[in-house]
């Protein structure tokens, strides 16, 4: 285990002496360590490259067993620590930013007052970069976000929690917030604030136009960021288009439903796991506290 730690640690840091000063320990000892596991599986492990030492195929092999290996121990070592005090314990998981200010923030509440003493770690992108980064390295326990135009290899599992929707959004001084009755027509010629257009949501809102025999409007500003997002229809004059659940989750947020006719588009959203990954405890209480969150959502 413990020349398996340092392998890791070397691949990692890319040099045997940077592997040896974050594990305080000799260079010597470093080379000895590669050189005893390399002899214990009689394969190569590690070459010198341009950039510096890069795993072998059999390394990286080897590599993404001692990933999960060290996982497991670690899930196994926050289970003892849960049992021993079922209130405290870490969690951490990845979400869309939308996710994060409605319906993660929701869960999160919910169950720190369960457990006040457990401590999240929130790694925000989107679904794409979770699954195929985070989650795959193991960095985060698990993945809450939309699971449209995502590849679930064998490896992936996901459990739908509910089926989102695109709908139209204002800021509380846009002269569209005091009109009861217009179309989606209307707005095409007004400032939008959207994300990228061959992004998961940029592409689900273009087919939200399309279905409505509209193309898609010139967004004026293009970008993932709420903060962004908040700041701009603050003006009153620009308009956007975000997921139904952040207001259901989030009516502290600056923002106001539009009536406006959109075509409904399927949104799943989803807990997306790696399947044979044992969780911890807190983990599986997250999963419990989501599914009874979404349940609202699922007749909406």
């Amino acid at each position: 285990m413990r020349d398996l730690h340092i392998l890791l640690a070397v691949a990692r840091s890319g040099s045997m002496g940077k592997a040896a000063i974050d594990l305080s320990i000799s260079q010597p000892s470093i080379s000895k360590a590669i050189a005893d596991v390399e002899h214990a599986v009689g394969l190569r492990l590690l070459d010198r490259g341009p950039q510096g030492i890069e795993p072998t195929i059999y390394g990286r092999a080897l590599l993404k067993c001692g990933t999960a290996v060290f996982d497991e121990l670690r899930q196994g070592v926050e289970e003892l620590e849960f049992l021993t005090d079922p209130g405290s314990g870490e969690l951490r998981l990845g979400c869309t930013e939308t996710m994060a200010a409605g319906f993660v923030s929701a869960v999160s509440d919910r169950v720190s007052r369960q457990h006040p003493r457990v401590n999240f770690h929130l790694v925000p992108g989107d679904s794409i970069t979770l699954v195929n980064r985070e989650l795959r390295q193991r960095t985060i326990d698990f993945a809450i976000g939309p699971i449209s135009r995502l590849n679930l290899d064998q490896d992936i599992s996901a459990e739908i929690l509910f089926d989102d929707k695109f709908v139209v959004m204002a800021g509380a001084e846009s002269k569209w917030a005091r009109r009861r009755k217009f179309k989606l027509a209307d707005l095409i010629d007004e400032p939008w604030v959207l994300p990228p257009s061959d992004s998961v949501p940029g592409v689900s809102i273009s087919q939200a136009f399309r279905a409505a025999g509209l193309e898609p409007p010139r967004a004026q500003m293009t970008s993932f960021s709420l903060p962004l997002h908040y700041h701009l229809l603050a003006t009153g004059r620009v308009l956007t288009m975000l997921p139904l659940s952040m207001l259901r989750f989030g009516k502290h947020l600056p923002l106001k439903l539009l009536p406006a006719d959109v075509p409904s588009i399927p949104y799943p959203t989803a807990i997306i796991t790696l399947k044979n990954r044992t969780l911890s405890p807190i983990a599986q209480l997250f999963i419990a506290g989501a599914r009874e969150t979404a349940k609202p959502l699922k007749s909406t």
